[in-house]
């Protein structure tokens, strides 16, 4: 069992290896997301800037700021705001994979679609391409990503919708029961509205806001 945990500050990339995809739902309860305030951690990183209250991560920024190997990106300070978190974990264990991530400091009381996307944020939120889909849909291009509820869902990609509390903090887990392709997704993108699921426009979540780095 694999266990790679990523924590973002200002871009920079702090991970722990421990051994053991927009286009666009599972009824399974694995891929249920759940919504918690996750606890206040008292984790500071040296010559890092400083993180908001409450946060165990290191923060996100404007494109173009900061450097590393990896980045956090807001492109809306007013629904990411700079120095705001999120904390992806990605564990792979008997051919499942499970996703959790942990965010703070977002706008409070808000929906954000939250999916994994083929290629790692860049300066403009397209960057990231499209959502990873263990199947990919056949019919779907670079310009026309999939909308299909066939292959845009929970069950063929990973999905973290959340809602943040009255403190912007917020976690969803969820569970798919394949391993991702290495190499074939990247990142993972936070949307401004709740991912959709009716044909046509399944898996569409509205512009998106913010792109964090993951080698899951």
């Amino acid at each position: 069992m694999n266990t790679r945990r990523t924590s973002l500050i200002a871009g920079v990339s702090l991970t722990a290896l421990v051994a053991a995809g927009c286009g666009g739902d599972d009824a399974s309860t694995d891929n249920q997301a759940t919504v918690e305030t996750p606890p206040a951690s008292s984790e500071t990183t040296t010559g890092m800037p400083t993180p908001l209250p409450g946060t165990d991560g290191v923060a996100f920024q404007l494109p173009g700021e900061g450097g590393g190997d990896d980045n956090a990106y807001t492109y809306d300070e007013a629904a990411v705001p700079v120095g705001s978190t999120v904390t992806v974990e990605s564990e792979e264990e008997n051919g499942r994979t499970t996703v959790t991530l942990n965010a703070t400091g977002l706008a409070p009381t808000r929906d954000f679609g939250v999916h994994a996307h083929t290629q790692p944020c860049g300066p403009q939120p397209s960057d990231a391409g499209p959502h990873y889909q263990n199947n990919a849909d056949p019919a779907a291009t670079p310009q026309s990503p999939s909308t299909d509820p066939a292959y845009a869902n929970p069950q063929n990609e990973i999905w973290l919708d959340i809602t943040t509390d009255g403190n912007g903090n917020a976690q969803a887990s969820t569970t798919v029961d394949w391993a991702v392709r290495d190499g074939a997704a990247a990142s993972v993108v936070l949307h401004a509205q709740r991912t959709k699921t009716g044909p046509g426009e399944a898996g569409m979540a509205g512009d998106r806001l913010a792109c964090i780095d993951e080698d899951f």
